[in-house]
């Protein structure tokens, strides 16, 4: 088995849905059939794929079904966690009952083999500069969110860990945050986040080993829709 990761699909197959992607730059020309394309060639049934948030433009889970369902058609099991713009997102038992190639993961973790798959949505962090009361409650519970997720699997008996968040683990200074400290705390091995989209965009986030954690950003612009092997 191979680990891949990609996030921000930002699909928008539903009839009742028009979201073109490619207003946004010539990186997103195209970008469901490139992403097919590579998927398809690269991926097989034995492979993993962590997709972290911004599945869908859909507002509500019978509009998101298309875009689901182009998921489950390509090949291997995928993991997915919530962005902020995944707001069809329904009660995590309905989700996880509606393909058995895919499981969505919240206040949780994903066993493969003996690794853990671990995660929440994330948020902006403190240092930012827009970070304001608001967001202060909203961090302060994905941190809570994902240390239930890290503990379970410490509990379990995982050693091996590999992380999922939507936003960045740090602000755009690139300092640390709770997250990278729980991540640290936990041992996680490596994390990928997305939510960082253009060139500008993309230096905001860090792409690299820090207090022993390696850390990738896995937006689909990033990666120009091309899946990135972790493991």
């Amino acid at each position: 088995m191979r680990i891949f990761a990609i996030a921000d699909l930002h699909l928008s197959f539903g009839d009742t849905v028009e979201k073109p992607m490619d207003i946004y730059g010539d990186l997103w020309l195209n970008h469901t059939s490139r992403l097919k394309e590579y998927w398809q060639s690269t991926i097989t049934e034995d492979d993993l794929v962590l997709i972290a948030g911004d599945i869908s433009w859909a507002l509500k889970m019978d509009e998101a079904m298309a875009d689901l369902t182009w998921i489950h058609s390509l090949p291997g099991k995928k993991i997915i966690s919530k962005g902020n713009h995944d707001l069809w997102w329904a009660g995590i038992g309905r989700l996880n009952k509606l393909f058995e190639d895919i499981t969505f993961l919240q206040n949780d973790y994903y066993a493969a083999g003996d690794i853990a798959i671990c995660g929440s949505r994330g948020w902006t962090c403190p240092g930012s500069d827009d970070f304001g009361p608001h967001d202060k409650k909203i961090y302060e519970r994905e941190l809570l969110r994902l240390e239930f997720s890290l503990s379970a699997a410490k509990k379990a008996g995982f050693e091996k860990m590999i992380g999922m968040l939507h936003y960045p683990p740090t602000n755009d200074k690139l300092q640390a945050s709770g997250f990278t400290e729980l991540f640290t705390k936990y041992g996680v091995q490596t994390v990928v986040y997305g939510h960082l989209h253009g060139r500008d965009g993309f230096k905001n986030g860090i792409k690299s080993i820090f207090n022993g954690v390696q850390y990738h950003l896995t937006s689909l612009d990033y990666l120009e829709c091309k899946p990135l092997q972790i493991l």
